[in-house]
């Protein structure tokens, strides 16, 4: 699985907020809530935030193995 917890320290880290994200830099609503929610983006919304941002992915996402009921 996925998290983008470390998007919203980096976020204000870099002091960029969700409204400039929207009006600014044309990130969608939708794509923002995708995050908030740990759900599916594409590719092209992470690398425009890791441009947005200047940053590497690891500060936007994390990925935590799953463990499934056969394990």
């Amino acid at each position: 699985m996925i998290v983008y917890t470390k998007l919203w320290e980096t976020l204000r880290k870099k002091g960029i907020s969700q409204y400039k994200l929207i009006h600014q830099y044309g990130i969608s609503t939708g794509q923002l809530d995708r995050l908030r929610k740990n759900e599916n983006v594409n590719t092209y919304t992470l690398n425009a935030l890791c441009t947005i941002l200047n940053c590497d992915l690891s500060e936007i996402a994390t990925y935590i193995p799953e463990i499934s009921e056969n394990q």
